[in-house]
């Protein structure tokens, strides 16, 4: 088999191919490089923009008749292309940078006769809430304090004031410290402990008669089931068997204060002559005064009279007898200290308790029981025979003053010698 034997017309054919692909080449560049400059001319600077372009287009017309020239010169002449630039027009084609134009405030000008307008202030409404909170608020205190008004009313408190007043001689000072602890204690229903309140002092200075008097105005203004007078000497004897007075007296004030707080009272207990009440008695009345209860032993009032520390308030007022103990609050302090002292001795149930000292009588205040009681009983009130009356008890003398030592307590028996 014969080998083919190459053409010996090849090589020529070659060169000229490779001549003739060569304008071909040349002419597809310069498509490129129109196509770039169209691009660039996109980003050029308004201002600038003209005399850039009328810079390239010659550039490139100067290009395009060199490539024509030596294209034309024939493919031997011109065996390649070269379309670099000079780096002086690369520099000319460089895109040049944009100056930022500084922003300048304008002033605002106003017309000469025109009326300048300021911005309007628009007013919180937080301000309105915060006053409507405040008038809420003041209204739901003057209504609290009308109730409080209007429960003090329920047991008319001024009323119990001025009887007390008018009927108890010589103490005015432990009349106003028992208004006031009365007053403070029946404002509301709710509390977070009992009130017990001492009224202690010698014989015949007006505590049993203060007690009668309390009885008597919570029984007018509430109801008999809401009071209880109790009697040591009287509900629980010497002899008797303490543990029945002690059921009698837990069934009697369990009684009382269950039926108050089923009605939203407060009940009044009175224990007169405490001083001979038995200690298992003293004990049972102890755990009623603890704040530790139930809700309805809690909204009480306990009334303990007693001679307890009546010796040590007689004491006291013959030793400051040459000062006015009756208008000076602070020896009046003084004094319910030296009674608390002993009433702790006797038992440990006053540690509770509010004291209230009655003082020894004097002797004007003697001639104010008789002639109470002459005009009780109807008799004429002759001011020689009260005298006379009066001058018949006993009394302590220290300097002017006479301080009687039974006070008032023989008063009813010599108005009723006069039948």
């Amino acid at each position: 088999m014969e080998e083919i034997q190459p053409c010996a017309e090849a090589p020529e054919l070659a060169t000229k191919m490779s001549m003739a692909s060569c304008p071909i080449r040349a002419m597809i560049r310069l498509r490129r490089r129109v196509r770039n400059l169209k691009k660039s001319r996109l980003h050029l600077d308004l201002s600038g923009g003209r005399a850039l372009e009328t810079i390239q287009s010659r550039i490139f017309q100067k290009q395009l008749s060199f490539e024509k020239t030596h294209f034309n010169s024939g493919f031997q002449n011109a065996p390649y292309f070269s379309f670099d630039t000079p780096n002086l027009e690369k520099v000319t084609l460089i895109k040049p940078k944009r100056k930022k134009k500084r922003r300048t405030n304008r002033v605002v000008m106003y017309p000469g006769g025109s009326r300048k307008y300021l911005p309007v202030e628009h007013k919180s409404k937080a301000k309105r809430c915060l006053i409507l909170l405040v008038g809420i608020i003041c209204f739901q205190i003057l209504n609290a304090i009308e109730n409080l008004d209007d429960n003090l009313q329920k047991y008319d408190l001024d009323g119990l004031e001025k009887t007390m007043h008018r009927d108890i001689f010589g103490q005015q000072l432990a009349v106003d410290s028992i208004m006031h602890l009365l007053k403070d204690y029946l404002a509301t229903h709710i509390h977070n402990k009992p009130l017990v309140v001492s009224l202690n002092g010698p014989s015949g200075v007006g505590k049993s008669h203060m007690g009668r008097l309390l009885a008597k105005h919570f029984r007018s203004v509430m109801d008999n089931d809401f009071v209880l007078q109790y009697y040591a000497v009287h509900h629980c004897p010497q002899g008797n068997d303490v543990l029945a007075c002690q059921r009698d007296l837990s069934g009697m004030v369990s009684d009382v204060v269950v039926r108050a707080e089923i009605e939203e009272k407060i009940p009044v207990l009175i224990f007169d002559e405490m001083e001979e009440m038995p200690p298992l008695l003293l004990d049972l009345l102890r755990e009623y005064f603890q704040p530790n209860q139930s809700n309805e032993f809690l909204n009480a009032i306990y009334i303990l009279i007693s001679n307890i520390g009546g010796s040590g308030i007689t004491k006291y007022v013959l030793q400051n007898a040459s000062s006015d103990v009756l208008s000076q609050h602070k020896k009046l302090r003084e004094l319910s200290g030296v009674v608390k002292s002993s009433l702790q001795q006797h038992h440990m149930l006053w540690d509770q308790a509010e004291v209230v000292p009655f003082i020894l009588l004097e002797k004007s205040h003697i001639i104010n029981c008789f002639l109470d009681e002459m005009l009780r009983e109807g008799y004429y009130p002759d001011n020689g025979n009260i005298e006379s009356l009066a001058s018949q008890l006993k009394y302590y003398t220290q300097g002017e003053r006479h301080y009687s030592i039974m006070g008032c307590k023989q008063v009813v028996a010599k108005v009723n010698l006069l039948h």
